[in-house]
């Protein structure tokens, strides 16, 4: 059963800034609109005017709202990044619809394991290979079978040679050892937590701290935003520690979002 929840009053909101910025790996466009999986519900999204329409399996508009971060004032956190570093204006007004999502920790956690050293369709090709194999089945939804993605039980259960047959790679041992941990341990609450999972490093790290733990003050480091602060400040791209040092002071508090607009705006507007 397929029902439509309609959120009114929403700024700050385009789904393609939201989905296309390395953020999540399970929303895709079909049919000109975006449909995914969160929380075990399926979702297709859209929005015009200020309405934000979800036509969706479940989940009720506080969960979706939550989801979204509908109640974070993102015109004011873009007016205080651009107060204190000016340089970020364009990115800012180019991305203006980004919001950076409350995503379930364990996916958030694997997802961005399964990421390592992969470019983004073959990440989101990985991902549903695992949700298909285990993950709790959903049923047809607009068209195609939807999977949920799969318990911590499941993952820690799983056999690696059975995950190797996903051509997960070196990927299969991280999956299991970390979902055993997570399993053993919960959720972890730091950064340090973070990086003693087998096969996390600091990039991946802060990617879990900024995307699950909606940690908005971590500033993931990949080859895109090197590239980028050697562009704008002419930081050595080598110079890892330097880049992170310069963001906690010239971003602060809202590091975060200062890279998702950073990101979104070199990888589809400087570069292009």
């Amino acid at each position: 059963m397929i029902q439509t929840i309609t959120i009114t009053g929403i700024k700050d909101f385009e789904a393609d800034h939201i989905f296309e910025c390395g953020q999540c790996f399970r929303w895709n466009v079909e049919d000109g609109k975006y449909v995914g999986v969160a929380g075990g519900y399926v979702a297709r999204v859209s929005y015009e005017d200020g309405i934000l329409t979800l036509e969706t399996t479940g989940g009720d508009e506080k969960f979706w709202s939550h989801y979204f971060d509908l109640e974070t004032d993102y015109s004011a956190i873009k007016s205080d990044i651009i107060s204190k570093e000016p340089k970020i204006e364009k990115a800012c007004n180019e991305g203006y619809g980004i919001r950076i999502l409350n995503q379930d920790k364990f996916e958030t956690l694997i997802s961005f394991i399964v990421s390592q050293n992969n470019n983004i369709p073959r990440i989101k090709k990985c991902i549903e290979s695992i949700c298909e194999h285990y993950g709790e089945y959903l049923g047809e939804v607009f068209g195609k079978k939807r999977y949920a993605f799969p318990t911590v039980d499941a993952l820690a259960d799983a056999s690696i040679c059975d995950l190797a047959d996903l051509k997960l790679g070196y990927r299969c041992e991280y999956i299991v050892a970390s979902a055993q941990q997570y399993r053993k341990e919960g959720a972890p609450t730091t950064y340090d937590q973070i990086l003693s999972y087998h096969g996390i490093g600091p990039k991946v790290a802060n990617c879990i701290l900024l995307f699950g733990l909606h940690r908005v003050d971590a500033f993931p480091i990949d080859t895109w935003v090197k590239h980028i602060m050697n562009d704008m400040y002419g930081f050595s791209e080598k110079d890892v520690k330097g880049m992170a040092a310069f963001a906690t002071e010239k971003y602060g508090q809202y590091a975060g979002y200062a890279q998702q607009y950073l990101f979104h705006y070199y990888r589809n507007v400087k570069f292009t």
